[in-house]
């Protein structure tokens, strides 16, 4: 949650949706998260955007700013951002149009994300280079971006989306035909996202093939997608990784694996190329890692966000995703979910009203009580298959949801209420001493051991799993002695 943006209600029900309606919206990110959200395809700008001249520019366009803003700002590391640029001017001279120039943009999100502009502006979140091992991985993200470019294809959705809308409204205005017009609108959404598929795919094969002319391994697609997989399972909190649904732009990435492997090994065995795995890692060292602290982290089992000054202790089983409207959980096998986030609120409202107004089934044993000094509005709703315990409380002049819901017969109300109990205001001593987690790259000497290192992690859950998927290493692998491993660090 970011404490500096406006907020809205956050993750609802529409009107007349149902609990299970409810129940999609309380684990939005953590059954999206990075999936949808890495390596994206270009954002729609104008197909006559100019082209990048240089590195530098005088005056940065609206888009950029707009974009850099979204990401909470450019990220200061002049080693990592002259890495990232070598590589992408390696890339660059590998394609078919080597004469064209990029620029890098580090952003300052932990999320994990890289995309493109028409323009030639590439963005890279500081999230991303983390979970990179070498120059080879994120070499195959900036090569999938600048295909992205070079093949225009921000230019041809634009200008399908447009022929579409054309089509839908022609027919809707013009020959008074609503009903079909809207049936063409709907079946333009698929094309949309088939030609977007399609499109990320084709950028896919084409980066492969620029990674391997540009002398970089081309199964380093596979790895990354790899990680991002193994990531985006631990995110849902089942071990399984979510899939898309049939409007994402991005194909399954299981898929994706499958493809980058074979258009890998149509150009030769592994072992091609180079990694450089020292130098990535020197490069990356000492970069932030995870959410900004004065947009709310959590330290052990306690959740402080600065911004708002309050705290909370997160629920035994529930493994916490900070995103930027609300604070999502869920336990590892799916049957508890939870959400807390931020409520603006009119003039009077009372805090049963605020529950009404946020929740649009029915409401049973509305209660006022006092939590830690602080006005507190309790209710239920029951589906068929969920049950939902909400709370609405005024902590100062602020308003803020606090939601948990249980799967099948089993009722959430004693772990919620001491997760509600839990709730309190922190003084500006106590978050000043946050800092910002870290990557610390350490060289493993004799005898460490995977859960050795992963002792020294500074995490909230799942040291060990989260210390092999940043190091690219699955169960059972031995450390190296003398090589260089991730840790995340204070």
């Amino acid at each position: 949650m970011q404490g500096s943006a406006p907020y809205g209600i956050g993750p609802r029900p529409r009107r007349g949706a149902g609990p299970l309606a409810a129940l999609a919206l309380l684990c939005l990110s953590s059954c999206a998260g990075d999936q949808t959200g890495t390596i994206i395809s270009p954002i729609a700008v104008p197909a006559e955007a100019p082209r990048v001249t240089g590195r530098e520019r005088s005056a940065p366009d609206a888009d950029h700013t707009q974009l850099v803003a979204s990401f909470g700002g450019e990220y200061r590391s002049p080693g990592t951002l002259r890495l990232v640029s070598d590589v992408t001017d390696r890339l660059v001279k590998a394609t078919e149009r080597p004469d064209e120039t990029y620029a890098v943009t580090l952003l300052d999100s932990g999320v994990i994300n890289a995309f493109a502009l028409p323009s030639g502006r590439l963005y890279v979140t500081r999230g991303l280079l983390a979970l990179a091992t070498d120059t080879s991985e994120i070499a195959a993200v900036l090569a999938h971006e600048i295909a992205h470019v070079t093949l225009r294809h921000a230019s041809a959705r634009s200008e399908l989306a447009l022929r579409s809308q054309l089509v839908s409204r022609v027919v809707a205005d013009v020959l008074n035909d609503p009903e079909t017009g809207a049936q063409l609108q709907s079946q333009s959404r698929f094309a949309l996202a088939r030609f977007s598929r399609d499109q990320e795919l084709e950028a896919d094969r084409i980066g492969v093939r620029t990674l391997a002319r540009a002398g970089y391994d081309p199964f380093a697609a596979g790895r990354f997608l790899n990680a991002l997989n193994r990531t985006t399972a631990m995110k849902t909190g089942t071990g399984v990784a979510g899939e898309p649904d049939m409007l994402a732009t991005h194909p399954g990435t299981a898929e994706r694996i499958t493809l980058v492997t074979r258009a890998a090994r149509l150009i030769g065995a592994p072992g091609l190329g180079v990694d450089e795995r020292s130098r990535y890692l020197a490069g990356i060292d000492g970069i932030a890692y995870g959410d900004n602290p004065t947009d709310g982290v959590v330290r052990g089992r306690r959740f402080l966000h600065p911004g708002l000054g309050i705290a909370f202790e997160v629920p035994d089983g529930f493994t916490v995703d900070n995103t930027r409207s609300a604070v999502l959980g869920t336990t590892n096998e799916g049957s508890r979910r939870l959400l807390f986030d931020l409520v603006e609120t009119k003039t009077g409202q009372s805090l049963e009203e605020v529950l009404r107004a946020t929740w649009n089934d029915g409401l049973d044993g509305l209660e006022n009580r006092i939590v830690n000094g602080n006005a507190a509005a309790f209710a239920v709703s029951r589906g068929k298959d969920w049950t939902f315990r909400l709370a609405a409380l005024r902590v100062g002049e602020s308003t803020f949801r606090m939601i948990m819901a249980a799967k099948g017969s089993t009722d959430p109300d004693v772990p919620f209420r001491r997760w509600v109990e839990s709730l309190a205001s922190v003084s500006p001593d106590e978050t000043q001493s946050l800092r910002p987690l870290r990557i610390l790259v350490v060289q493993a000497a004799p005898g460490d051991t995977v859960e050795s290192l992963a002792r020294r992690m500074v995490v909230p859950d799942r040291a060990t799993d989260r210390f092999l998927v940043l190091n690219g290493l699955e169960r059972g692998a031995a450390l190296r002695p003398g090589q260089g491993y991730k840790l995340v660090v204070e």
